[in-house]
């Protein structure tokens, strides 16, 4: 494992090679490049597709999402063909399926996205830490993705802090859910329906496009906004090969099976059972 810090190359993640391997995957999941669910994956990846890994995060531990530059895939893209890669995947899931979504849509040297639960638009900024005591709040008028140093348009959230915070905690209460902010996303698209410029430009994307989401994903709309996917693509000329797959349940974790067994290799499914939606009948 080679750790390439931020300020050196123009990201910050980890690479694990893989000896003879001319394939990579760009993968956004866990909340650093290098914690448990970070090399679970990547032992997973390297294990059932023989390809070499980039994990990549914001920051070191750091998971808010503040204008976040899209321009950090195309410095890892040329990090990867400096190391004699010749074929480029990303995946992310929740708020980094929607940002390897934006990112393949900028770079077409990427042509395998695999995003899980993602939105079909670009969501406002947020932090996440310790104020007023709460662990979240959203941007001051900030994106979560910018390109060429500008903020992309995107969805504001209905509350602002500390309400947004707030309203939170009594939705995953009420739902007996360890997290659940889907009413927030309704209600942020009721006061303020996307526009053109906030949706993501998904018929941009080369190659293999998979989405992924079940229907009972609390934290915001998954399975709608695929079908949002799969309505713009057939609107919009695109060259992309989509699959999409919508699941009844799974809540927000739709990792394949293999990677939770290699997460969690015994009792797998108590990943999902941290949502009320989790412990009903598959």
């Amino acid at each position: 494992m080679k750790k390439i810090k931020e300020t050196e190359k123009g990201f910050y993640g980890c690479y694990w090679p893989l000896e003879g391997a001319d394939s990579a995957m760009i993968a956004m999941l866990g909340d650093d490049c290098e914690d448990y669910m970070a090399k679970s994956a990547v032992k997973w990846l390297q294990k059932k597709f023989g390809l070499s890994v980039l994990t990549l995060s914001p920051a070191h531990k750091d998971y808010s999402h503040i204008n976040l530059p899209v321009e950090r895939i195309g410095a890892s893209i040329e990090y990867l063909k400096a190391q004699g890669i010749r074929k480029f995947a990303i995946t992310g899931a929740s708020t980094t399926g929607m940002f390897s979504l934006v990112a393949a849509s900028y770079y077409p040297d990427i042509t395998l996205t695999i995003a899980m639960t993602p939105s079909d638009f670009v969501m406002e900024g947020f932090h996440q830490g310790k104020r007023d005591g709460q662990t979240e709040w959203p941007g001051d008028g900030e994106s979560s993705v910018s390109w060429e140093g500008k903020p992309l348009p995107y969805l504001p959230y209905a509350y602002r802090h500390p309400e947004y915070g707030k309203k939170i905690k009594e939705e995953s209460k009420a739902g007996g859910d360890l997290l659940a902010s889907r009413n927030m996303f309704i209600e942020s698209e009721r006061l303020h329906p996307i526009c053109e410029e906030e949706f993501i430009k998904i018929e941009r994307i080369r190659g293999k496009l998979l989405l992924i989401g079940t229907e009972d994903d609390v934290l915001w709309e998954t399975a709608k906004y695929i079908r949002r996917m799969e309505k713009r693509l057939s609107e919009f000329p695109h060259e992309c090969e989509v699959e999409s797959y919508i699941y009844e349940h799974g809540t927000h974790f739709v990792f394949p099976e293999g990677l939770v067994k290699t997460i969690l290799p015994l009792g797998g499914d108590l990943i999902t059972r941290v949502f009320a939606a989790g412990a009903k009948p598959k």
